[in-house]
């Protein structure tokens, strides 16, 4: 068996599962905390959203009116803890050694108003200056593209440097779930990659104005604030 791989479960049994989310574990419910465990020791981290910017990506203002959303269920005073549980997750990108992260969002996530026009305006705006970021890759879905993006469901794969032991987690209605084993990582690594492929090129906001088309994903999101 692979040594690196033996090393890599020999840590894990010793961790003690604390970190920057342990004074969050009585406000917050436990799936959230194990997100940011997972991302903490996450060397890469591939997304699929198709109705919401992934939570990593979202300003303030947009993850408050999320929050604030009847359906979710929030009380007025949880809001605030989880508003700023958020925003801490977000703080990955910015350390040190930070994860690559890899995004395809649907063009559906761009006309979402949450929160109205202006918070939404502010929301696209921000996901451009995220794409600065040297390991930030975001691809947008276009409706114009094929289908897969519909029947793949949003997930998120959470690789460390050790990629068996990967989790790969789906939240859905009825809870979360965490799928490991070499043939689920796999089958969603094969169906992010699909994805991709089928997305529109990845914000460059290095490139000259005369170099973008409506065919990339920068263009696309242009013509989204253009409209609004």
């Amino acid at each position: 068996m692979d040594k690196t791989y033996i090393e890599a479960l020999v840590v894990m049994s010793e961790a003690t599962g604390k970190g920057w989310w342990t004074p969050y574990k009585k406000p917050m419910e436990q799936g959230p905390l194990n997100m940011a465990e997972l991302e903490a020791g996450a060397a890469e981290v591939r997304l699929h959203q198709s109705l919401f910017i992934p939570g990593l990506f979202q300003t303030a203002d947009y993850a408050q009116a999320i929050f604030a959303t009847p359906q979710l269920g929030f009380e007025n005073e949880d809001i605030g803890d989880a508003l700023k549980f958020r925003m801490e997750r977000q703080r990955i990108l910015t350390r040190d050694s930070p994860p690559s992260v890899h995004a395809v969002i649907h063009e559906s996530a761009l006309h979402m108003k949450f929160g109205g026009t202006d918070v939404l305006r502010g929301q696209l705006l921000h996901l451009i200056e995220l794409a600065r970021l040297p390991h930030v890759n975001i691809r947008i879905y276009p409706f114009s593209s094929q289908a897969h993006a519909a029947i793949s469901g949003n997930f998120v794969h959470l690789i460390p440097s050790v990629p068996q032991l990967g989790t790969v987690v789906l939240e859905q209605p009825t809870g979360i779930r965490y799928l490991g084993g070499q043939a689920a990582l796999l089958q969603y690594r094969q169906l992010f990659e699909r994805l991709a492929d089928y997305a529109l090129p990845p914000i460059d906001v290095s490139l000259a104005p005369e170099a973008h088309s409506v065919k990339d994903s920068l263009a696309l999101i242009q013509h989204v604030l253009y409209t609004l």
